[in-house]
């Protein structure tokens, strides 16, 4: 707990890609609560807000961890669009055409 809590950024990729088991849904909330206010986080995921719950394992935990990651938060919402899809693509068509 101390090490995450430590850092100036600590980064969550793909958030949501997995679901959280009780425990580590537990620890996550304590490490941003550790966190908040004081360094920041980033999290980066495909998944609305709406959708946390599918993650989480307890719907108030959710609500817990969404009012503390948007609070005094940026969010920035990129898309639809997947960039590794998009490159994949790109670059099979180049390889096609050579």
């Amino acid at each position: 707990m101390a090490r995450y809590g430590r850092l100036d950024l600590l980064c969550l990729d793909e958030l949501g890609y997995v679901q959280i088991d009780p425990r580590g849904a537990e620890l996550l909330f304590q490490i941003i609560t550790e966190r908040e206010e004081r360094a920041s986080v980033a999290i980066a995921t495909n998944l609305p807000f709406s959708e946390w719950g599918t993650v989480f394992p307890d719907p108030r935990l959710v609500a817990a961890i969404v009012d503390r990651v948007t609070f005094n938060a940026h969010i920035i919402e990129t898309g639809t669009k997947s960039y590794r899809l998009r490159t994949s693509r790109t670059t099979t068509r180049t390889k096609r055409g050579t």
